[in-house]
């Protein structure tokens, strides 16, 4: 296999599997020779039906797509084995691979945690949310359980003090994506190094109500603006969203949503526990707005909650 092409099966979604998989296509190395994604889904208030970025890009290169609903469709694993892969390469598909399938070909998967820290749905979001202060992607062996196949390599990253989820999933895709290659061309000497399982944590596919904050713990709301920015974002209880914010301090006691200061451009608001600063927000069914507007307009003064 050194001297010839290695054949690849691709499986991925998002951006993040998009970027992989462009790195395979620059490489000589490596053909892609079918590409599976999931379903175009409806996007935006109109719900234009899009295709993943994954089906974007080998639709770009002409490579075979197929968006089956499940892979245990007998067609699929079919065409599969007919292809005789030598890697079936798997990042954030949004599907469990079945042993039918597993066994076609060693099936690695690019995962953005360093596990067996947060296996599952959103591992990015939740090491922000955990605070975590470095974070990375890991190369593993699939197996049939969910995220918990041997590490082939690990990539690993430290997370800034401020650093939200948009900059970090850049820089954890650029990582796999540069990850990938070097994990297949060296597959043969590399070693799988089992998981431990009595450390594994699991995380969910994040909801837009986990979004909302009521103020109880600065520290905790800061760590959710940085993990949900973009989407859901962070949300009051009245549908008001802050936008831009910063942590003042994690430990002194206020009343919740008490606005402890004013500044030119921001305001502070206090916790159950610490305080934080608010420089934009948006009111429901407004556009976002700098914090000294929202108070002008709103007629809020220090004193006054935002609850």
């Amino acid at each position: 296999m050194s001297e010839r092409k290695r054949k690849i099966v691709y499986m991925g979604t998002p951006e993040y599997a998009r970027r992989i998989l462009e790195v395979l296509l620059e490489r000589e190395e490596f053909e892609v020779e079918l590409v599976l994604t999931q379903p175009d889904r409806p996007v935006g208030r109109k719900k234009i039906l899009t295709p993943p970025p994954v089906k974007s890009l080998a639709q770009e290169r002409g490579i075979e797509v197929r968006q089956p609903s499940t892979l245990r469709e007998e067609g699929i694993r079919k065409e599969i084995r007919a292809l005789a892969p030598d890697f079936i390469v798997v990042a954030a598909y949004g599907q469990l691979l079945p042993r039918e399938i597993l066994e076609i070909a060693p099936c690695i998967n690019l995962h953005a945690s360093l596990l067996p820290k947060y296996r599952g749905a959103s591992p990015i979001q939740q090491c922000l949310l955990e605070g975590e202060s470095v974070t990375g992607v890991t190369a593993m062996l699939m197996e049939e359980g969910l995220d918990s196949g041997p590490a082939l390599a690990y990539r690993m990253l430290e997370i800034g003090k401020e650093e939200g989820l948009e900059n970090l999933t850049e820089r954890l895709t650029e990582a796999a994506a540069q990850l990938t290659p070097e994990v297949l061309l060296r597959f043969g000497t590399l070693q799988p190094l089992p998981q431990f399982d009595a450390l594994a944590s699991h995380c969910r596919k994040v909801r837009r109500s986990d979004g909302e904050v009521a103020f109880e713990d600065a520290r905790n709301l800061y760590r959710k603006s940085r993990a949900f920015e973009g989407w859901p974002g962070v949300f009051l209880p009245n549908g008001l969203k802050l936008l831009e914010i910063e942590l003042i301090e994690g430990e002194v006691p206020h009343t919740p949503g008490e606005i402890l200061a004013v500044g030119e451009r921001s305001f502070d608001v206090g916790c159950g526990r610490g305080s934080i600063r608010i420089h934009r927000l948006q009111p429901p069914g407004k556009k976002p707005m700098d914090a000294d507007a929202y108070l002008r307009g709103r007629g809020v003064e220090l004193g006054d909650s935002l609850l």
